[in-house]
């Protein structure tokens, strides 16, 4: 079982910067891949990046190169995951939801089991 407590949302300008972070704390993490998911309102929910438990990052293409997706591992069961988010746009606008699932089992990060309840962020 994983446990998943977003914070670091907030309101920013368009072009400003933002850094989110995720604490995860539950057994054997590193077995763990984690994303970053976000909700707009009227609008599906979407995977903007993924990390496995080797590093290895993936990012929609909306956000390639704007967004950057990173772990910390405080110990095995610590783990906190960043979301350093530049140039932030009117339409990054979301509720940031943190993710994580053993093995990567499921590909879909949208479908991932463990969710933490979000953090708003605001771009304007």
């Amino acid at each position: 079982h994983v446990q998943l407590v977003e914070s670091g949302g907030g309101s920013v300008q368009a072009g400003g910067s933002l850094r989110l972070s995720c604490a995860a704390v539950g057994d054997a993490l590193s077995s763990y891949c984690m994303a970053w998911l976000r909700q707009a309102p009227g609008k599906e929910r979407e995977a903007v990046a993924t990390i496995d438990g080797d590093g290895r990052t993936k990012y929609a293409g909306s956000v390639e190169g704007r967004f950057t997706i990173s772990r910390d591992v405080q110990d095995k069961n610590k783990h906190t995951l960043y979301l350093q988010m530049d140039s932030l746009k009117p339409e990054d606008t979301a509720m940031y939801i943190c993710a994580a699932e053993f093995l990567c089992v499921i590909p879909d990060p949208k479908n991932y089991n463990y969710k933490g309840p979000g953090t708003q962020v605001t771009v304007s």
